[in-house]
């Protein structure tokens, strides 16, 4: 009979209370605030679902020959050397923005309201099954390629304000086609959040005479808590009031850095490179879970906005609001940026 013999320390250690106290974090740029609830924190591979079953959203394929489908004619079009295509950059066939002249007011009584006037595309890569993740660099690269070219032709019509480009993976995040596809849409307003992190980038300035921005990168890059992954051009981070399990930016470290549209060719490689990075670490850490990734510039309005940054923003679907995130505004977290950071570093390096 095997008797184990355990000390005094060792019997305190178990019947210690965890501690559960819960932060509330509040974001520099926009004031929000956004609860990490560690009394119901979770270990980071609780978030993977095993063997994810990514059920078509759509068994239909429209983007696989959108010539044969009937979608329209393309706008942009990359081809390989043998002459097949690998991006093409199409009109949405069911647009919520349509090109027309200036918007109209559409105002009622006491409510502003005006027709929504605009432009909405679709980025399409060749491999139907193949995410960002799984491209090749040079795949990726394109893609921010064909994003800069679609906002610098657009940027100059007359009624756009701001262009938002973003990327739905999977049901849960609004994929209707399982076909990877980015979209882009072309608007008359400057969005509540974009605007919110305007308005907050311009606040910090006339209080600290520094750019928030800056300042995230630098107590970021110094600290390393929340790193998870760096070139030269770019860092990667769980944001500290992360709104979302794994919520992850990528930053680009030049200064001055407002406008997407001006990024070189170098950035380009640079920013392929941090967003497949990321994408992977998520991937392979997540079980391939659903996500959002944006890309938030300053608008195209024809102001000068010098205290803003360009960035990325990918937020997993790892949960669902419900009664208090949807009465407050106030999002859930249930685990800590810092252990959602290391996780992720540790998908890099294995």
């Amino acid at each position: 009979m095997n008797i184990t013999i355990r000390d005094e320390a060792d019997k305190k250690a178990e019947t210690k209370p965890v501690d559960s106290q819960s932060e509330l974090r509040q974001d520099i740029i926009t004031g929000d605030w956004v609860v990490i609830a560690t009394g119901r924190a979770k270990r980071p591979d609780d978030f993977a679902k095993h063997n994810r079953a990514h059920e078509e959203v759509n068994a239909f394929d429209p983007f696989i020959d959108p010539a044969a489908s009937g979608q329209k004619e393309p706008v942009l079009l990359y081809r390989k050397p043998d002459g097949d295509w690998s991006l093409q950059v199409i009109p949405n066939l069911y647009p919520a923005f349509v090109s027309g002249r200036m918007p109209k007011d559409l105002s009622e009584g006491p409510y502003f309201a005006m027709n929504g006037v605009g432009y909405h595309e679709v980025v399409i890569t060749r491999d139907p099954k193949k995410s960002i993740a799984g491209l090749e660099l040079w795949q990726v690269a394109e893609v921010i390629d064909a994003y800069q070219e679609r906002y610098l032709a657009l940027m100059t019509k007359k009624t756009v304000k701001y262009i938002q480009i973003f990327h739905n993976h999977g049901k849960e995040a609004g994929a209707s086609i399982a076909h990877p596809h980015s979209q882009l849409m072309a608007i008359p307003v400057i969005s509540p959040y974009i605007d919110l992190q305007l308005r907050g980038a311009e606040l910090y300035f006339r209080n600290h005479r520094a750019n928030v921005f800056q300042t995230i990168l630098d107590h970021e890059h110094e600290t390393g808590k929340r790193f998870v992954y760096e070139n030269e051009h770019f860092l990667v981070f769980c944001p500290f009031a992360s709104r979302v399990a794994f919520e992850t930016w990528v930053m680009p470290k030049r200064s001055e850095n407002p406008y997407f549209e001006r990024i070189t060719d170098e950035e380009k490689i640079a920013l392929a490179d941090a967003l497949q990075k990321s994408l992977q670490a998520i991937r392979d850490g997540l079980g391939d879970p659903s996500f959002n990734f944006f890309l938030n510039t300053a608008p195209c309005d024809g102001r000068e906005y010098p205290h803003y940054r360009w960035h990325l923003e990918i937020l997993p679907k790892t949960s669902v609001w419900a009664g208090f995130e949807l009465s407050t505004g106030i999002e859930v977290s249930t685990i800590e940026p810092e252990r959602a950071a290391e996780y992720l570093r540790e998908q890099l390096a294995a």
